[in-house]
């Protein structure tokens, strides 16, 4: 792993400009839903991609450079953004100070192999997501082969610290490398050295205490039932636990995608606080009550500096934001159509499935827009 894993840099966006775009309610669109007023404090561009899939070696112009199917997205302690693409088997590291792409973990081969070695010679199968921990360490998902890994920030070394690469349900109580795990999709990590894991598959929260190398599970029965606002992580069940985050104080947020609805884990009580969705899918409630909103299939979550929580509301083609001080639901990028842009204003910049969402300290967005292989930005509002 290049040293570029764990430097600092000076980040700074060439693209910053202030403009102001004010939309007042919408009405005729089908099913949008009205839209408050929201401002803007840049247009939608495009810092990755050309619009096709595919994999390039070497240091490449990102905007230059195609991608394949980009999901999760994370800005590692260097301040580089990390993008998981899963038509190509690779996570690349985005530097935006020079709008460089280059790959940190994967050869673009599909398979499961190169453990003890360098990442970028060990073989991926579709990485889903990317956290890093307080040392500068990536973890990644890799979905088809049931794992997560591991890439030392100092050595560059590659390990599986989660999962046999056997789909399952077992190794609660044992250590995590022993456990299986069934299509795990989302992870994150906390300020107390544990791992979270979204095995979908299992309709579970598994958590990997990384000092003990132990998993069990978090919350989630294996049923695939209603979660009621309010009740206990044991013996609740979750519907489809797709996307977690972390606020970085007492709470996880958790996207349920069949469930279609989006609950904040309350790490001191052990209790589960239902935040948006009705549980039916659709694309309604822009403007209003997050919990009176419908949501469609939603895949990434994260959580920005003031406590707004976003979503890749994935089959809906949109980013959506529930905000903390109003619990209102808005729209901020797309129009609930499948699309490809164009680069502009966010209203009018169509996605295409998008599963990745980050936001950074500073509030700009990142979205992993899978279906268009593009990665796009939205600065601070």
């Amino acid at each position: 792993m290049p040293h570029s894993l764990v430097s600092h840099f000076a980040y700074r966006s060439i693209f910053h400009r202030f403009s102001m775009i004010a939309t007042s309610f919408v009405a005729g669109v089908v099913g949008l839903g009205p839209v408050t007023k929201s401002i803007f404090a840049s247009d939608v561009v495009t810092i990755a991609g050309t619009g096709v899939s595919g994999l390039e070696r070497g240091e490449q112009i990102a905007k230059e450079t195609p991608v394949g199917e980009p999901y999760g997205i994370a800005k590692g302690p260097d301040g580089a953004l990390y993008i998981c693409e899963i038509a190509t088997h690779v996570v690349r590291r985005l530097d935006e100070a020079t709008g460089k792409i280059a790959i940190v973990a994967g050869n673009g081969k599909q398979g499961y192999s190169g453990d003890g070695g360098p990442a970028t010679e060990a073989e991926l199968n579709e990485p889903y997501e990317v956290r890093f921990d307080d040392a500068g360490n990536m973890f990644f998902v890799e979905m088809k082969n049931n794992i997560v890994r591991r890439v030392d920030a100092k050595s560059g070394i590659i390990s599986t610290v989660a999962g046999t690469g056997d789909a399952g349900f077992s190794g609660d109580g044992d250590a995590a490398t022993k456990a299986t795990l069934n299509r795990p999709h989302s992870i994150t990590l906390d300020n107390q050295g544990n791992l979270y894991i979204c095995d979908i598959g299992n309709h579970r929260v598994r958590i990997v205490n990384l000092t003990s190398g132990v998993i069990d599970t978090f919350c989630g029965t294996g049923d695939k039932k209603p979660t009621p606002d309010g009740s206990p992580l044991k013996g609740t069940p979750l519907n489809g636990p797709r996307a977690l985050d972390f606020d970085g104080k007492h709470s996880l947020y958790l996207a349920l995608r069949e469930g279609n609805t989006v609950y904040r884990i309350d790490l001191q009580k052990k209790t589960l606080h239902h935040l948006a969705g009705t549980g039916k899918n659709g694309f309604t409630g822009n403007g209003g009550p997050a919990k009176q909103a419908t949501l469609s299939g939603p895949k990434g979550i994260a959580i920005g500096p003031n406590g707004d929580v976003y979503l890749a509301d994935t089959e809906s083609h949109s980013i959506r934001v529930i905000r903390a001080a109003s619990g209102i639901l808005d729209l901020i990028v797309g129009d609930g159509k499948r699309g490809d842009g164009p680069d502009g204003d966010p209203l009018k910049c169509r996605t295409a499935r998008p599963h990745g969402v980050f936001v950074d300290r500073h509030g700009n967005v990142y979205i992993g827009d899978s279906e268009t292989h593009r990665v796009r930005r939205l600065l601070a509002e």
